[in-house]
């Protein structure tokens, strides 16, 4: 299922670089994309949006929504 995560607190690659490495690290995700100037990532999993949601934000960024 893919999934749009509209994510606040990312400024730079290196923000980029821990979302997508945050949300790669799930054991269910196939595919990550994590664009800075969207303020959002698109994910295909089957990871519930918890912990999706948590995975994030123990990186530091805050999760706005979750849409499937």
């Amino acid at each position: 299922m893919k999934k749009k995560i509209l994510i606040e607190g990312m400024s730079c690659g290196h923000c980029v670089a821990h979302v997508k490495e945050a949300l790669e690290n799930l054991d269910k995700v196939t595919s990550v994309e994590v664009s800075l100037e969207n303020k959002c990532a698109i994910v295909e999993t089957s990871n519930s949006n918890e912990e999706i949601k948590a995975a994030i934000e123990e990186e530091g960024y805050d999760v706005v929504s979750i849409e499937e």
